[in-house]
């Protein structure tokens, strides 16, 4: 199938293709279609699985040019994710004389009004958005097409009444297109809320079989030995970019101190930075000035660095969503990548559930040391196992040819 099979506008098809972008990925095979023809959608998505241009190319296609009003809006929960979705829409936008603009906190209001004001399509945060509807800068009475992106995350993080009376203020007759990872329980509710006589797409999480990743377990006996673990991992020399993943800010920053009195340099970056000092932070990292991020999930989200060699759970993820989003930084482009999980004891049980349904019940069970009472098979000596090892459990595949559009 191919993007103009989904009844998408040639200048749209030719602007992808200028990009290498030419076979859609599943989920924008699912929604595409349907989103064109204005039903609302619920759709349960991971992150990397190219949603953003599921959502993205329907609403660049619904959109005409020159109205003079806003007519489209997306919510995202973090500026990163924010201007990345701006970033992966700008082409198909300018394909058919479109503008869009970014609204988000940390930066001055003047150059974001002046471009919100012109834009046909705004991606925003909910506090920004907020400030700039209070001041009378914009008003979305006239938006017909409304997109939650990552809701999950704005719920996590406290959005839910800002986003509620951000959709109060549009169109009632507006189509909304809510993106989660998960539809179940409170999220699922506020799906039901925003959408009327929704078609409902689902797309399981799934480690990239084509991906050249080498996922590996090791297990650890207190927190304290994790920082052991990690710091012999760190001075590996052949491993280069490398992305720890935290669960709590306070976390990140402990860490990065902890790593700075064993000699090695990290920057974190998390939600109490500011605008200014997360971006310091990625362009430190970006440029090779510190080869160690320490991230938690949620800041994390929309972050595209090239050249992530390892991606290190720290802190073990919270679910299979967020193994496959941590993990998902590395192995990119044709590279190779190590995915490394520290293990405490009491997280056996969920870990290997996780591992299980993601196909690496191997990998789990080869972890270093002892899991539950049981002696890891092969005795393999993982706890240094990067890409180029031998001793790390992998499971290689050829990767794709064709460009990925993942966001």
């Amino acid at each position: 199938m191919s993007f103009a099979d989904l009844g998408i506008s040639n200048p749209v098809v030719d602007a992808l293709a200028k990009r290498n972008i030419t076979e859609p990925f599943p989920v924008q095979q699912m929604v595409i279609s349907d989103a064109l023809a204005g039903h609302d959608l619920l759709v349960q998505s991971p992150t990397g699985s190219g949603k953003t241009l599921a959502f993205g190319i329907p609403i660049v296609d619904l959109i005409k040019p020159g109205s003079g009003d806003l007519a489209a809006l997306v919510l995202a929960p973090t500026r990163e994710l924010a201007s990345q979705i701006v970033d992966e829409l700008d082409s198909i936008c300018r394909a058919k004389d479109l503008r869009i603009a970014a609204v988000y906190g940390g930066v001055g209001f003047g150059p974001q009004v002046a471009a919100a004001r012109r834009a046909d399509i705004v991606v925003a945060t909910p506090g920004r958005l907020e400030d700039l509807l209070s001041r009378g800068a914009i008003t979305l009475s006239r938006v017909r097409v409304l997109v939650l992106d990552e809701a999950d995350r704005m719920l996590d993080m406290g959005f839910k009444p800002a986003v509620s009376r951000i959709v109060a203020q549009t169109a009632k007759g507006r189509q909304t297109l809510f993106f989660s990872a998960t539809l179940e329980g409170a999220t699922g509710k506020l799906a039901a809320a925003y959408t009327h006589d929704a078609r409902r797409h689902t797309q399981e999480p799934t480690v990239d079989r084509e991906a050249d990743i080498a996922h590996s377990f090791v297990h650890v006996d207190s927190p304290s030995d994790k920082l052991e673990h990690l710091t012999a991992q760190l001075r590996d020399g052949e491993r280069g970019r490398t992305l720890v993943f935290v669960r709590t800010k306070r976390g990140a920053d402990r860490l990065v101190k902890r790593l700075r009195s064993h000699d090695l340099e990290a920057v974190a970056m998390h939600g109490d930075k500011s605008q200014s000092q997360r971006e310091r932070a990625l362009a430190r990292f970006e440029r090779g000035d510190v080869d160690t991020l320490i991230a938690t999930d949620v800041a994390a989200r929309g972050i595209d660095v090239a050249d992530v060699t390892h991606v290190i759970n720290f802190d073990a993820p919270g679910d299979q969503d967020a193994y496959v989003h941590r993990i998902g930084r590395t192995g990119r482009a044709g590279n190779r990548g190590a995915g490394i999980s520290f293990v405490l004891s009491d997280q056996v049980g969920e870990m290997r559930r996780i591992a299980r349904d993601l196909g690496l019940s191997r990998e789990f069970e080869q972890a270093r040391g002892t899991i539950s009472g049981e002696t890891s098979t092969g005795g393999n000596d993982n706890h240094n196992a990067g890409p180029n090892s031998s001793a790390a459990p992998k499971r290689r595949r050829r990767r794709r040819s064709r460009s990925k559009a993942a966001a």
